[in-house]
C-alpha cells in the first residue's frame, strides 16, 4: 500500500449526491478511495455509497457510530452489506461496543458474498483543540494521550486501526504496531487554509509520521482545479514515500 495514490481519500462533504458524484468522476481514478460523511448520507442515504460503487470507487463510510453495543452492531451489519472498503466506529464507546460492530459488519459482508470493509475507531477529532478536550470534555489526559490510550482500546477490541491526527501517530504506531493503520484527516497541504481543524499537518509530514491513509477534502474539493491539487498533494506525498 506503499503507492501514495492508494493512500490518498478525498472527502466528498456535500449536501446532495449530484455535485458529490461529479466530483467522484473527476477525482476518483486518481485516488484510493472517497469518502461519505455525515452531511452525504443523510441527505442520499446508502445511494451515495452504491452510485460511487458503480463509478469503480473504493468507499469510506465516515459514518462515527456511538451507540449501545446492539445498536451499533446492526448498523453496522448494514454497512457491511452495502460494499463499503472502510467505516468507522467511536473508540470511546468502549471495547464491547467496537468488537460487535466488527463482527456483525464482517459476518454480513461475509454472507454477501462481499470483502469485509476495514473497521476504524476514531480516537480525538482533529477540530477539537487542548482546551476543549480538558475543559469541554473533563478528559484529565491531553488530546495526544487520550488519542493514544483509545487506539490501544481499539485494537484490543480487534480494529483494523484507528483515526488520529498526524502527531499522535508515531506513538500510536510505536505502541500497537506497524500494521495497526493509522487514518488521518486534518490534512493541510502548505498552500491550503486550515479551515475548521486545529491539529493539521502537511501530506509530507503525514506520510513521514507514518499514516497509511490521508483523508483530504476542502483543498481538494473547492480548488479552482481539483486534479490538480490532487496532483499536488500527491507530489507532496511521494517525496516521503520511498521505503
Amino acid at each position: 500500500m506503499r503507492d501514495p495514490k492508494e493512500r490518498l481519500i478525498i472527502a466528498l462533504d456535500y449536501p446532495e449526491l449530484p455535485p458529490a458524484l461529479e466530483m467522484a468522476r473527476l477525482v476518483g481514478p486518481k485516488v484510493g478511495m472517497l469518502k461519505v460523511g455525515l452531511e452525504l448520507f443523510n441527505s442520499a442515504g446508502p445511494e451515495a455509497v452504491s452510485a460511487l460503487r458503480e463509478l469503480g470507487a473504493r468507499v469510506f463510510y465516515d459514518s462515527k457510530f456511538s451507540d449501545i453495543p446492539n445498536t451499533v452492531a446492526g448498523a453496522a451489519a448494514a454497512v457491511g452489506r452495502m460494499g463499503v472498503s472502510m467505516f468507522n466506529v467511536h473508540a470511546l464507546g468502549g471495547s464491547r461496543m467496537m468488537m460487535e460492530a466488527r463482527r456483525a459488519a464482517v459476518e454480513a459482508a461475509s454472507e454477501a458474498g462481499l470483502v469485509p470493509p476495514l473497521v476504524i475507531g476514531v480516537t480525538v477529532v482533529t477540530s477539537l483543540g487542548e482546551g476543549e478536550v480538558r475543559e469541554e470534555l473533563g478528559i484529565p489526559a491531553n488530546a495526544h494521550d487520550t488519542a493514544v490510550r483509545l487506539a490501544v482500546l481499539a485494537k484490543r477490541a480487534g480494529l483494523d486501526g484507528v483515526v488520529a491526527a498526524v502527531h499522535e501517530v508515531p506513538e500510536i504506531k510505536r505502541v500497537c504496531g506497524k500494521e495497526f493503520l493509522a487514518v488521518t484527516p486534518g490534512i493541510r497541504p502548505a498552500w491550503a487554509q486550515a479551515g475548521d481543524q486545529s491539529r493539521i499537518a502537511t501530506p509530507l509530514a503525514a506520510i513521514e509520521a507514518g499514516s497509511d491513509y490521508l483523508v483530504v477534502g476542502r483543498p481538494v474539493t473547492r480548488a479552482e482545479d481539483p486534479a490538480a491539487a490532487v496532483a499536488a498533494i500527491l507530489g507532496e506525498m511521494k517525496g516521503a514515500s520511498r521505503e
